[in-house]
């Protein structure tokens, strides 16, 4: 009797592991996608008002999505990152120094979920040399779990292409190097610097044994998520403005 008894509370037990693991592994990433791309949906710009923002702002020539009015709402909300091919089209939230990683279990509007957003780095500014965004590594592929597989060149030269979207537009990036690392090993969160021969010499740690030239109008777009091979580390993709 007390081992029927006990053999249950185990299978109980068990059963509510198994509901507690599909809801935060594969329920909580689907809804964080789903979010993102009714978010996407519901501030996208058609055909007709694009071309009247074309024909008023050539900076926001190539704009998709209504940042006035989606930055309104969600004011946190400081761009939109897409990396063609893959499932990288997300919103890339920013809070400040006070609470620098208060999205990473939290979407644009606050709900609690499981794989976070993207986030920049607190001190990132339009006007960066390098502009740091962070996401999880999710086991199921979504958010920054992609970036791993950009180390195989032959994936990486498919999907090389990263549009960031802002206020000020959509600004073209090309991946350059993604690296395994920590911030022991090179500093890749670094958003400041004192001169151009900083930046430069910044940017060629960061592009070393590419063949790449750094160059000081180049900016870098630094994608961030956790590798595994060791305690801190870290997969880092690197890209160039086009």
């Amino acid at each position: 009797m007390m081992t029927r008894f006990v053999k249950g509370i185990l299978n109980g037990v068990l059963f509510i592991c198994s509901i507690g693991f599909f809801w935060f592994m594969i329920i909580q990433p689907f809804l964080t996608q789903k979010e993102a791309e009714h978010l996407k949906d519901q501030y996208s710009i058609s055909v007709s008002q694009n071309e009247s923002v074309e024909s008023s702002q050539d900076t926001k020539e190539n704009s998709q999505l209504d940042f006035a009015s989606l930055r309104s709402r969600y004011p946190d909300v400081q761009g939109w990152l897409t990396i063609p091919g893959t499932c990288v089209d997300y919103p890339v939230l920013q809070s400040d120094d006070t609470d620098p990683e208060h999205y990473l279990r939290r979407n644009y509007d606050g709900k609690w979920r499981m794989a976070g957003s993207l986030f920049f780095q607190y001190d990132c500014t339009p006007q960066s040399r390098n502009k740091v965004i962070f996401g999880h590594n999710m086991n199921d592929g979504t958010m920054f779990g992609v970036l791993e597989k950009l180390a195989d060149q032959e994936f990486c030269e498919r999907h090389s292409t990263v549009l960031l979207e802002t206020e000020d537009g959509v600004q073209e990036y090309r991946i350059v190097s993604v690296l395994t690392t920590d911030l022991s090993g090179i500093p890749f969160n670094r958003t400041r610097f004192a001169d151009d021969q900083d930046y430069l010499t910044f940017a060629g740690t960061m592009l070393a044994g590419t063949g790449y030239e750094p160059q000081t109008e180049k900016r870098l777009l630094t994608l961030v998520t956790c590798a595994y091979e060791w305690e801190g580390a870290r997969t880092v993709v690197v890209a160039v403005k086009i």
